[in-house]
Formats: structure tokens, C-alpha cells, sequence
């Protein structure tokens, strides 16, 4: 069943017109020149090229247009010799018969069930889209991560940023690294920024080279040096235990005359044989113990001062910023045990008779040093890169997608277990209606092979000779034209002439109408099936005398709107007493089964508009509706002021308005282009109205008022220009 008809870029239907229709009836009201024609010729032949951008929506296969137009009468009638033959099924064979109604029920209830097959797999394609563009939106996070910011791993997208099914392609395409990776995006982005500009090679970072082990470890340390004991004062000195006290006393001994002042006592007590004694128990040995540990504080300061500065000038070095934090402790490690140690020798120094011992560095070291290595290898692997930028970048290209592939593995989970899913469902579906489409070819097959046996047209020509009898025509008639080709024509008693060509309009549209009746009771061949019809009829009462429309009208009725033969029906017209006729008056069926549309058509399109039964008024009525829409074609309007005007003054008043034309208030000059088009013959051709150019809707509609107004009718005027 059609659901939406789209007409779009030809003959009046300038912009898209839309016909959304859920019922199985459709009547069209629109005046002549509306685009009534237009709508039928498309569904007639959808093929012609100027229906290029119209469309339908809603067809099934095997679905069957049966068009009644003015396009159906010149093929069916001129063109042929004869008029091809309706084949419809004999009542001889009810064998036959039951198995095609049975087959017929078939297909129907097939139809059904592949179209809801169909259904539910365009749903679940539909679905499936959905979940693959949302896995698509989260792997195009990587485009808009790396190709913003910093941009350092741009490169690493290149002919993949273009549109996200490329993207995701190419992830999808990567196998899952195993275990775990041992390096992050940051490292890549690193690596990726030393190959940036104008990179050069690194030299090797140098080891901390330090000799202090032999003074951390030398015994006079933990040597206790005193004077010499053969001195006169050395018993007192080590009995008191205090060479050290005296050592550095004697410093200040000065003697002028025969004595000289105690340092300790400040009394005249110091002799000079007394310091000779006491210089004499600080012999040479001492001394050079003494002066030996001095040698060693200022090479041991020397020391650490070198590594220390060395150091300083290495820890900001950008192959050393992973260990930055560790380097950094151990610097200040390294400074706190050297100067603990460099304290303790000055200790010793000053008391060489303590022993002492220092903290050793070689640990703090070693450590330093091993940072510096792992250093060394990153930039002996930095230099080999440089050496070769481009392989270099393919490298941290593959890396990156290997830590993408590892990032984004729960996504590709997902999608691969979705389109396996996916793809079952599909393949099981597509299955189903290969199976359906078998079993509907299989039934239509049979309906096609007991159809054979059952094919004549003598009921149909019979059916149309009796309906011209119906409707009073019996100055011809209908007969078989060939057997073999299974046609028929149009016969005069007394004439072998082409009978068809002398009827008058009204005779032409009653028989080419009763035919088209049987063709949509029957088929067009004998091999011929169709599954559902759908019956366009197009305006066929527009050449017919009133004694015929009711005959027309109740064919109508009868033959389609009170049947169940049909899958759909579109009915247009003219008149609004035969839309009217048609309608059903049954409030709740009409509801059910019939939906009413009004065709209009303004200086920019033509377009469909949805009726309700209560807008249904009569021809006068219509006049005055176009009248009011000052966007109608000015020869419409004025062709309709005119026919209101004809019809209020002639029928209704029973005077010439001619006349009223004649009144000293319509001689104004502003009247005189509006009493023209009113006086003119032939009116009813809107071509005549167009070539005066005269037309003006505001000045037109002043006279078309004015017109009412002077013989007193301005109440009428003003009730139907409220419509």
C-alpha cells in the first residue's frame, strides 16, 4: 500500500509536494489546472524522465498500478488496431478455481511475513549501524587527541584522519599485543620531539670518577699519635693524658729574658729548657702524621668538590630526567656523608691521638653511576634513531598503534562480538525471505498455471456491453476483433468504421471506463498475476453530462469503494458534488478507511492540503475561497470574480450583470482594466485574462466589492470573504 507520494520538479509541482496518506481510500479535490493531471501521469509511468525527482514510498513486490487517465484512454483506444482482451476467470472451473483462491490467500499471508521479515531486518541493520558508528565515535578520540595539542604524534595518523570508518578500520586491522607494554604515550612523545628540527647526535654522558677510597680506609684514622717517649715531660704528658691540650697550648708560649709566661696559668713559670723539652716530645714522626692527615682533608674536600660540581652540571640533562628525583638524592646524599667525613678528618686533625673512622661513598656512587649508564644506553638508542629519522618514526608509528590497539581492545571486543552477532541474524534472515520469495513464486506459479485453464474474455466483454446497456448507450456495442490475439472493438450496426473516433467526448470517457473496470476485475494477460492492486482514477466524470455522472458515481461505488478487491484507491476530481458523492457519510468509517485532500496550486507550487468532511462546499463556495488567496494565478481569480458574479446576478437575481457594469459608480478609471475582464467572452480561458496584463489583486478585489456594495448585497460580500 502506498504511504507517501513525492512530487518535486515538474509541470506545476515546483516544490516538493507531499501526499502522506494510512487509508486504504483517497479522494482528491483540486480545480482544473491544479495538477491533477501530473499526479496521475506519475503513477501511470513512474520511468519518464521529468519524474526524475518524484517518488513513492510504501510499494511492496508485485504490487500492481492500475491508472485511469486521459494518458490510459489514448493508449488503450488510439494507438491499437484493436482493444486488447480483459482476461478474467471462467465460472467453468471451480476446481481451478479454488486452487488459485487458495494459492492467492498464500501469497498474501507470505507477503505478509517476508514484509515483516524485511521489517525486523532493516530494524536490526538500522540498530547495528547505531552501535558501529558509537564504536566509531570513541576510537575518533585518537584523531582529535594527537592531531590537537601539542601535535607531537601527529604523524602517526597520517591518511587515517580523514573520516573515522579509515580510522577504525585500521585499528581493527591490528592484532592484540601480548602482555604488557613497557613504555606509555608520553615516552613515544619524548622520542617523536628529539627527532623534531634539525636533530643532532649526543655524546655520552662521563661516569663520576672519585679516589677517596684510600683515605676512607687509612689506618691513621684509627691511629692514636703521640710524642716522643724518651722526652723528660712525655711520662707526665701520657699520664695526664693531655699531649693534645699541650700541643696546642705551646703555641702561645713566648719567652723574653729568662721566662716566660704559662699559657695555662699566666704565671712566669715557662722556661726555656722547659719548651725545649716539650718540643722535643713533638718530634718529626708526629708531624708528619699530623701534616699527612691535613694532606688528606684538603684532597678529600678536592674530591668530593669535583664529583659534586660535575653533578650539579649533569642532573638536568634531558636523558636523565626519569631518574631526575633519584639523581637528586644522591647528590644530597653524597654531600651529607662527604662533609660528615670531611668533619671527622678536621676532628682528627685537631686530636690526632682519637681514632676515627669515615662513612664510605663507593655505594653513593656506583649508584650515581648506574643512573648515567641506563643513561648512556638511551642515548646511544637516540643517536641510532637520529641516524635514521624516518625508520625511527615508522617504529613509534607501529608503537603507538600497538598502545592504541591495547587501549582501545574493550571497544574492538565489543564490535567484533556485535558483527558476529550481527551476521548470524542477518544471514538466518535473509534466509527466511529467500525461503518466503520461493514459497511466493512457488504459489504464484500455480495461481499463473490454473489461471490457463480458466482464461476468457467473454465475461468481460459481456459485462461491458451490458454496462453501456446500464447506462443508455445503445447505438453501439463491443465484440471480438481477433481470437488469436485475444482482442475486441467497438461496433455500430450499420458501420465497419473505427467506431471509437466518432463517439462524442462523454460516450469515450463511459466506454473506456467500463473497460477500465474490467481491467482491474481481471488481468491484462493470461499469464499475468498480480498480488495486490492498487486503482487510480482520474477525473472521469470531466467530459460527462449530468446523466451520467450519477451512473459513474454508483459504478464507482459499487465496482471499487464497497469491495475488498482493492489494496488501495485514489480518486480525483473536479467537482465538489461528485467529491462529495464519494464520500463516505458514515462518520466512523470515514474515519477508518477514507482520508480527503484538496490539490491547490498558488504562484509558486502546487500542493496538497488535508480536508475535513466539513470543508467540502459547493463550486460557489470554492469561487470565493480562491478569491480570497491573493498567491492564485490572477487569471484564476479573476475567472472566478467573474463566474461568482455570473452566478449571484443571473441565478440568483434574475438580472443581466452586464448591466450593473453600466452604473456611473463602476466608470472610474481605477474600474476600468476589472469591468474589461468581467465584459470579456470566453472568460473561462485563463490564457485570455493573462495576455491583457492588466491585473491587479488589490485594485480587482476594490471593484469586485464595490461591485456588491452599489446593489446592496455588501453583507453577502463580507459573509463569504469570511469563508
Amino acid at each position: 500500500m502506498i504511504s507517501k507520494i513525492i512530487l518535486k520538479g515538474v509541470a506545476s509541482y515546483r516544490k516538493e509536494a507531499v501526499l502522506d496518506t494510512d487509508k486504504k481510500v483517497n479522494l482528491l479535490y483540486g480545480l482544473n489546472g491544479t495538477g491533477k493531471s501530473t499526479f496521475s501521469e506519475f503513477l501511470y509511468d513512474q520511468t519518464e524522465s521529468r519524474f526524475s525527482q518524484c517518488k513513492i514510498e510504501g510499494l511492496e513486490d508485485n504490487d500492481t498500478i492500475l491508472v485511469y487517465n486521459q494518458k490510459f484512454v489514448q493508449d488503450t483506444f488510439y494507438e491499437p488496431e484493436g482493444i486488447h482482451g480483459i482476461f478474467t476467470l471462467s465460472k467453468g472451473n471451480a476446481e481451478a478455481q479454488k486452487v488459485i483462491d487458495t494459492a492467492s490467500a498464500e501469497v498474501k499471508k507470505l507477503t505478509e511475513q517476508k514484509r515483516k521479515i524485511e521489517e525486523k531486518r532493516a530494524k536490526d541493520g538500522q540498530k547495528h549501524l547505531n552501535e558501529i558508528e558509537e564504536y566509531k565515535k570513541q576510537v575518533w578520540k585518537i584523531k582529535t587527541e594527537y592531531t590537537g595539542g601539542d601535535r607531537v604524534l601527529e604523524f602517526c595518523l597520517e591518511g587515517l584522519k580523514g573520516n573515522k570508518d579509515t580510522l577504525f578500520k585500521h585499528l581493527v586491522s591490528l592484532e592484540k599485543p601480548e602482555g604488557e607494554l613497557d613504555y606509555s604515550v608520553d615516552d613515544l612523545k619524548k622520542e617523536a620531539q628529539q627527532l623534531q628540527g634539525e636533530a643532532q647526535s649526543r655524546q655520552l654522558i662521563s661516569k663520576v670518577l672519585i679516589n677517596t677510597e684510600d683515605i676512607e680506609q687509612s689506618e691513621l684514622l684509627s691511629k692514636v699519635i703521640v710524642g716522643n717517649k724518651n722526652s723528660s715531660v712525655a711520662s707526665l704528658i701520657e699520664t695526664l693524658e693531655n699531649s693534645d691540650w699541650v700541643n696546642e697550648g705551646i703555641k702561645y708560649v713566648h719567652i723574653d729574658g729568662e721566662k716566660g709566661v704559662c699559657p695555662f696559668c699566666q704565671q712566669e713559670t715557662i722556661s726555656q729548657d722547659f719548651i725545649d723539652q716539650i718540643s722535643a716530645y713533638f718530634d718529626e714522626s708526629y708531624n708528619q702524621d699530623k701534616s699527612q692527615i691535613e694532606q688528606m682533608i684538603i684532597r678529600y674536600d678536592a674530591e668530593i668538590k669535583k664529583a659534586s660540581d660535575f653533578l650539579d652540571s649533569i642532573k638536568d640533562d634531558a636523558f636523565l630526567e626519569k631518574k631526575k628525583t633519584e639523581l637528586e638524592n644522591l647528590i644530597s646524599n653524597l654531600g651529607a656523608v662527604s662533609e660528615q667525613n670531611l668533619s671527622t678528618l678536621r676532628e682528627k686533625a685537631k686530636t690526632p691521638s682519637i681514632q676515627v673512622s669515615l662513612q664510605s661513598i663507593k655505594e653513593i656512587i656506583e649508584s650515581v653511576n648506574s643512573i648515567i649508564e641506563n643513561a648512556n644506553s638511551e642515548i646511544a638508542l637516540y643517536n641510532q634513531r637520529i641516524a635514521d629519522i624516518k625508520g625511527s618514526k615508522s617504529k613509534i608509528r607501529d608503537r603507538f598503534w600497538q598502545l592504541m590497539r591495547k587501549d582501545y581492545n574493550s571497544v574492538i571486543e565489543l564490535y567484533t562480538a556485535n558483527e558476529k552477532a550481527y551476521a548470524q541474524s542477518d544471514k538466518s534472515a535473509q534466509k527466511d525471505i529467500q525461503t518466503k520469495i520461493s514459497e511466493i513464486n512457488t504459489n504464484t506459479a500455480l495461481i499463473e498455471e490454473n489461471r490457463k485453464k480458466t482464461v476468457n474474455i467473454d465475461e468481460a466483454v459481456e459485462n461491458i456491453k451490458n454496462g453501456l446497456i446500464d447506462i443508455g448507450i445503445t447505438d453501439f456495442t463491443i465484440e471480438k476483433y481477433s481470437e488469436e490475439e485475444a482482442l475486441y472493438r467497438l461496433k455500430r450496426d450499420d458501420s465497419n468504421e473505427d467506431v471509437f473516433k466518432t463517439l462524442s467526448e462523454g460516450e469515450k470517457m463511459v466506454i473506456s471506463f467500463l473497460y477500465f473496470i474490467e481491467l482491474c476485475k481481471g488481468e491484462s494477460t493470461a499469464e499475468k498475476a498480480s498480488n495486490k492492486k492498487i486503482v487510480v482514477i482520474d477525473d472521469p466524470i470531466s467530459s460527462l453530462s449530468h446523466i451520467y455522472v450519477f451512473n459513474i458515481g454508483r459504478l464507482i461505488h459499487n465496482e471499487f469503494l464497497r469491495t475488498e478487491k482493492y489494496d488501495q484507491l485514489f480518486i480525483l476530481t473536479h467537482s465538489l458534488y461528485f467529491f462529495y458523492e464519494l464520500t463516505n457519510t458514515n462518520h466512523k468509517e470515514r474515519k477508518e478507511t477514507q482520508k480527503l485532500f484538496r490539490i491547490c496550486k498558488n504562484t509558486e507550487s502546487s500542493y496538497f492540503e488535508d480536508m475535513k468532511y466539513e470543508d467540502i462546499q459547493n463550486d460557489y463556495q470554492a469561487y470565493w475561497h480562491i478569491i480570497k488567496d491573493e498567491k492564485q494565478a490572477p487569471a484564476l481569480i479573476a475567472n472566478c470574480m467573474r463566474n461568482v458574479m455570473e452566478y449571484f446576478f443571473n441565478f440568483v437575481e434574475k438580472q443581466d450583470f452586464a448591466q450593473v457594469f453600466q452604473k456611473p459608480e463602476l466608470q472610474e478609471t481605477s474600474y476600468m482594466a476589472f469591468n474589461r475582464y468581467m465584459n470579456r467572452e470566453s472568460h473561462s480561458k485563463g490564457q485570455n485574462i493573462f495576455d491583457i496584463k492588466e491585473f491587479d489583486y488589490n485594485s480587482f478585489r476594490a471593484a469586485f466589492k464595490k461591485v456588491f456594495e452599489i446593489e446592496g448585497y455588501i453583507d453577502h460580500y463580507n459573509k463569504m470573504m469570511s469563508i
